[in-house]
């Protein structure tokens, strides 16, 4: 088996607001002309036309995938400038309502908001996939089974949806909750081959429910479109080097097991039960409350965690020369996530009043995105 190219892709989902009263603004037909034009394929509207979806080239290195993530962002926010509209990069609005949005006029989406219904409707979230290039099927597979441990980890790392429609969820990412709505979404289940995973999926196939597996939402997938392994459990990050420090934990964990299966080894497939108890506890409390290591069967605070994967990843990190991105998540352990950062800044306000909220928390969110570029 030839070694895997561990290349990396990113996409992401931005919302779009009017620049003077930061509340959600639809992206004008003109808009969507000028950024594909810059952009050609890597932008593209999304289901909603408050929103806007970026990827990537393919990326042999995470610092080429911040050099061609930065450009794109900086497209985007000044071609969105030019018709009164700033991007914001965040799982939720603070308080946009969702049955006042309306989708965006495309087939796929035409018929996913019929099959959906109400559920489809109320998609006003946005989050971030990462691609790690594995152009073999049953190692996407074999992989896949073990990453899954990996997941809550990830997803507290990324929180950004502690608000809906103007209230605090007391959660860190309302966001998965929506999502999870949807059929064909959640932890993947476990397959022992990828013949398995086609034959499964297959059956929705052949009925004729789906077209393909781009319709299967799960937390992690094989991508149906390029030879990677695609996680997709994390919330939209604001702030761009989180975003590729994540990413970059997300290429080094892939290679770390990919190492251990080159040494006879492996890492332990659990229950998505257990599994499931710490994708909830991230969910819910980011990275403030531990999550569940269950080598020692207890609670583990996440700063914890993380040091101990960083650890295990070193190697990794080494080879795909990625340490320093590490620095930026130890950086988010203490200053938190943007559930966090988002939740201060509306305690700071002093006000109940929501639309100066509002303000103050897109007005952050605003300063975050161009923070990096």
């Amino acid at each position: 088996m030839n070694t895997p190219s561990f290349t990396i892709g990113i996409e992401e989902e931005y919302l779009l607001v009017d620049a003077d009263t930061l509340t959600l603004a639809e992206a004008p037909d003109a808009l969507m002309d000028v950024l594909q034009k810059d952009l050609q394929k890597q932008v593209s509207p999304e289901y909603l036309q408050c929103q806007v979806e970026v990827g990537t080239r393919v990326c042999g290195t995470a610092g080429e995938a911040r050099d061609d993530l930065r450009r794109l962002r900086s497209t985007v926010a000044r071609r969105a400038a030019e018709f009164n509209r700033v991007p914001i990069a965040v799982s939720c609005h603070p308080s946009a309502e969702w049955n006042k949005q309306h989708h965006t006029d495309k087939e796929r989406y035409n018929d996913l908001r019929v099959e959906m219904a109400a559920m489809a409707r109320r998609l006003l979230i946005c989050g971030m996939h990462v691609h790690v290039g594995i152009d073999d099927d049953a190692l996407r597979v074999d992989l896949m089974a073990q990453l899954c441990y990996f997941l809550p980890h990830l997803l507290a790392l990324s929180t950004s949806s502690p608000f809906w429609q103007g209230q605090d969820t007391g959660l860190a990412s309302y966001r998965l909750g929506v999502f999870d709505n949807l059929p064909r979404t959640g932890l993947p289940p476990h397959f022992g081959s990828f013949g398995e995973y086609e034959r499964t999926t297959g059956v929705l196939i052949k009925a004729g429910l789906i077209e393909d597996t781009s319709k299967v939402w799960w937390d992690l997938r094989p991508s149906c479109r390029f030879p990677t392994l695609e996680t997709r459990i994390c919330d939209m990050s604001p702030r761009l080097d989180h975003t590729i420090a994540i990413a970059a934990l997300v290429q080094a964990i892939t290679r770390m097991l990919w190492r251990l299966r080159q040494q006879n080894m492996r890492w332990r497939v659990y229950d998505r039960f257990l599994i499931s108890e710490n994708r909830w506890r991230a969910q819910r409390y980011g990275i403030t409350e531990g999550l569940i290591d269950y080598g020692k069967g207890e609670v583990v605070p996440c700063a914890q965690l993380l040091d101990e994967l960083i650890d295990l990843v070193t190697p990794d990190l080494a080879v795909l020369g990625t340490m320093r991105q590490m620095d930026v998540l130890r950086d988010i352990m203490l200053t938190g996530t943007s559930a966090t950062r988002q939740r201060a800044v509306r305690s700071e306000v002093g006000s109940d009043d929501p639309d100066t909220i509002t303000r103050a928390v897109v007005t952050h969110l605003i300063e975050e995105f161009h923070a990096d570029l």
